[in-house]
């Protein structure tokens, strides 16, 4: 392999979404979403800490970082097996989500809302 080959982008390790209060999106994140919190160290430089959460065996986490500008579409699509029974169980638990679509070809999905505001989806 080149020198130039091994100068390359090889994955996306974390994905940050900004959040008012941290503790309040871990129970929000690992309690309502089911993510498993990965790393909880404090940030003492600027305050606040380094939290990352994830599906269980999931490569890709997110990081929920100290932030004033919430309410952000995050662009992150998670997956599920079974999609309408995460969006009646969500729901149940009082989860801001919008209607389930299920159109024909496209696998089930749903938007929903962090406590900040923050838009993710979540497809089969």
């Amino acid at each position: 392999m080149t020198e130039r080959n091994k100068a390359r982008i090889t994955g996306i390790g974390t994905v940050a979404v900004p959040v008012s209060d941290q503790d309040k999106a871990v129970e929000f994140y690992v309690g309502l979403l089911g993510l498993e919190k990965r790393m909880d160290v404090p940030l003492e430089q600027i305050g606040g800490r380094w939290i990352t959460v994830a599906p269980d065996g999931a490569v890709t986490s997110i990081a929920l970082v100290p932030g004033e500008s919430t309410g952000v579409d995050t662009g992150i699509r998670l997956n599920a097996d079974d999609v309408p029974a995460v969006h009646a169980r969500l729901e149940e638990q009082g989860v801001d989500v919008d209607d389930l679509l299920q159109w024909p070809g496209v696998p089930p999905m749903f938007t929903l809302r962090d406590r900040d505001g923050n838009v993710l989806v979540i497809v089969e």
